[in-house]
């Protein structure tokens, strides 16, 4: 059998509820999964209502579900129709397993829910096993889902690790066991503990745009320079809005400037409040949205921003100097990872209930004065994270292929990635 030449076929699930961390997360993963492997085609399934703005590389195409959001408490519901949370899961889950059942694909990648949002993946994985297709079953978690207590009891509640024993052949983890050791934190059994394979933090690709490039664009020179940013903004206003209201009683703010990105997704009347505080405040840009997040971080010399993963990944692939403000409603994710990054020297992180203007503009200015010597820690931590997860992906691919040519393929695959790699943090390099 030729393995060169054997099509395969991957479902992505992108958990989606909040924000673009996951959906871009998930389809830098797809990408490297087709340049790994130009046989490979990948079908995502993802409610983000953000999808269409990304770049859909060849090889890659979506189906979009209807939007579902997350309330403060924790509650998912419609974000756009009226129809009620039953009825838009319902009909979330008809479109999920259709389409599985018609792509028929060789491996499903399941973003951070075992069962999907509101158990929507039940269905289609209950059918694959009806109709005798044991496709290969991957459930993708980052490096911290939530405070332990709130974890061990949701996961024991929706059975999720009964769905790994019965379902998943791995568990593959986008972090470091130095930082969280989620197996021990949050409990695993020993069938679900041995299926975890950590991969390490992934990597952000160079910008497009260079350091001096971006600061020419902005009309910035030599100055000191302050990117704030909340991510996809939904949630970001008040991280925005203290910043401000601090710049704003600041005196002299010297050679120091300000570009604040607001997030495509802040509301129309948080935005128009933003531009309307930066009336008072010298030396500011604001902008709605960036597609070159990677190229304004190179660009300053102070990143300030909230806790999401995909944020994180950013600031320790540049290894930029960053004060992080992390959300702490609905679950605890981004306060842990930073408490966490924090006390190993890699950022600096206020908690939003200590946040005060004046709190944070003294940070600021604290960080603005250190030399720019960054912790040895810094360059120890693991960002081979998208390597890895190609690396299990492709060789549970190949477990299901006997064919002669299996070794040689990944040989091939591993130089590829290891191209990549280097592509990836050649821009960073000390």
């Amino acid at each position: 059998m030729n393995t060169e030449n054997i099509k395969r076929k991957i479902v992505v699930y992108s958990h989606d509820t909040f924000g673009l961390g996951n959906i871009r997360r998930m389809l830098v993963i797809a990408q490297s999964l087709v340049e790994s492997d130009p046989n490979t085609s990948v079908l995502i399934l993802s409610g983000s209502p953000m999808l269409h703005a990304f770049r859909i590389p060849p090889q890659i195409d979506y189906i979009k579900l209807p939007c579902l959001t997350r309330t403060m408490q924790g509650d998912y519901e419609a974000k756009f129709l009226d129809l009620g949370v039953e009825q838009i899961l319902r009909l979330r889950s008809n479109i999920i397993q259709s389409s599985i059942v018609d792509f028929d694909p060789d491996l499903i990648l399941v973003d951070k829910k075992p069962f999907g949002v509101g158990d929507e993946l039940s269905g289609a994985l209950e059918e694959l096993q009806r109709l005798g297709h044991r496709a290969k079953l991957v459930l993708l978690l980052r490096d911290i889902l939530d405070s332990p207590e709130s974890t061990i009891r949701i996961w024991q509640k929706n059975g999720y690790h009964r769905a790994i024993q019965s379902f998943y052949d791995q568990v593959l983890v986008v972090g470091s066991p130095e930082i969280f050791d989620l197996r021990k934190e949050y409990e695993f059994p020993s069938e679900s503990h041995d299926k975890v394979r950590f991969c390490g933090y992934i990597a952000r690709e160079a910008g497009r745009s260079s350091r001096l490039q971006l600061r020419q664009k902005y009309g910035f020179g030599d100055e000191r320079l302050v990117l704030v940013t909340p991510g996809g903004g939904e949630d970001g206003y008040q991280l925005l809005k203290c910043y401000l209201q601090g710049l704003r009683l600041q005196k002299d703010v010297g050679d120091t400037k300000t570009l604040v990105i607001c997030g495509p997704e802040m509301i129309e009347s948080q935005r128009q409040h933003i531009v309307a505080l930066i009336d008072g405040c010298p030396n500011v840009i604001v902008q709605n949205f960036t597609d070159d997040m990677m190229a304004c971080m190179d660009a300053a010399d102070l990143v300030i921003s909230m806790g999401g993963y995909n944020t994180v990944c950013e600031l320790l692939t540049l290894r930029k100097r960053a004060i992080v403000i992390p959300r702490v409603m609905p679950v605890q994710e981004q306060w842990i990872r930073a408490e966490r990054m924090s006390k190993l020297g890699l950022l600096r992180t206020i908690h939003p209930e200590k946040m005060t203007p004046s709190i944070l503009m003294a940070a600021v200015q604290d960080e603005l004065s250190k030399v720019n010597v960054h912790p040895k820690n810094l360059y120890q931590i693991n960002l081979n994270g998208l390597s890895g997860v190609c690396d299990s992906i492709n060789g549970l691919m190949d477990d299901g292929h006997d064919g002669g040519n299996s070794k040689q393929i990944k040989i091939r695959r591993a130089n590829q990635q290891g191209t990549k790699a280097n592509r990836l943090l050649g821009a960073v390099q000390p």
